[in-house]
């Protein structure tokens, strides 16, 4: 059996597989069935854009079951205002609810998130959940402690004034850092996804916008993203492995707050050339 099997009834032979291939291995024969072309059953990176394309539900992939790939359904279809009010909706949480978040909402979120793009469709991003307050603030701590080497150097405050505002509320007993969210999700990438710094991020953006949807808040960590990438320490504490430079963090949990507008933002900057 090749790598995609036709169902010759229900194909129209309308060629819609061969010419979405991203690695234009599909052809279309004497007989107008679309195969792979003999050798080039390597090249396939596995997207789907033949199964997803054929109007026909003609084509099956070996690699890809047909039981999780459902149909589209035209009735869940976001209309534009409702894209755009969910978009614009989104907010950065920093205040949480004191309520854990259950393993199988975070499990549904990742679930998700694991369709988000990757380069080459090589899905090599790993997930990393940290649920344990004692050790999110040992995180934090460490944190704080590579934004204090940082602010020693008065360039640097001169770029991030938030600095010594981050380390006296700390000191005052307040978590500027994890802001008391009760779970941190990092995605990591192995040094051989080439791809892997733009990977993490692709992948947190959906698991950040799906937040929401489950009653959940997000906010991005990028002071801990700052202390990861210089810290071994901090990097260790959190727990990615070596040989894994490609990492980033979402803070995650029950949000304590509510909002009921969406505030402006600055104009876009467009160049069309």
């Amino acid at each position: 059996m090749g790598l995609i099997t036709i169902d010759e009834g229900r194909c129209r032979k309308d060629g819609f597989c061969a010419r979405e291939c991203p690695a234009a291995i599909i052809e279309l024969p004497g007989d107008g069935f679309p195969r792979i072309k003999p050798g080039r059953e390597e090249g396939c990176t596995e997207c789907g854009h033949c199964v997803a394309v054929c109007p026909h539900d003609a084509l099956r992939h070996e690699r890809i079951p047909a039981a999780g790939s459902p149909a589209l359904r035209d009735d869940l279809r976001l209309s534009e205002a409702q894209a755009a009010q969910f978009l614009r909706s989104r907010r950065s949480i920093r205040h949480f609810a004191d309520k854990p978040v259950e393993r199988e909402t975070i499990r549904k979120l990742i679930e998700t998130a694991r369709y988000a793009p990757s380069g080459g469709n090589r899905q090599g991003v790993e997930w990393l959940v940290i649920g344990d307050r004692g050790r999110l603030r040992k995180i934090g701590a460490l944190t704080v402690d590579w934004i204090r080497k940082l602010a020693k150097d008065p360039r640097a405050v001169a770029a991030a004034p938030y600095l010594l505002p981050t380390i006296a509320a700390w000191d005052a007993g307040q978590d500027t850092v994890l802001r008391g969210a009760p779970v941190l999700v990092v995605a990591m990438a192995p040094a051989e996804v080439a791809t892997g710094s733009a990977d993490v991020v692709i992948a947190q953006a959906h698991l950040d916008l799906y937040a929401p949807v489950l009653g959940l808040g997000t906010c991005w960590a990028g002071l801990l993203q700052g202390a990861m990438a210089n810290s071994p320490e901090t990097r260790a504490a959190v727990g990615v492995p070596d040989g894994y430079p490609h990492h980033y963090a979402l803070m995650l949990g029950y949000p304590d707050v509510r909002f009921f507008r969406a505030p402006e933002r600055k104009a876009p900057k467009i160049t069309f050339t």
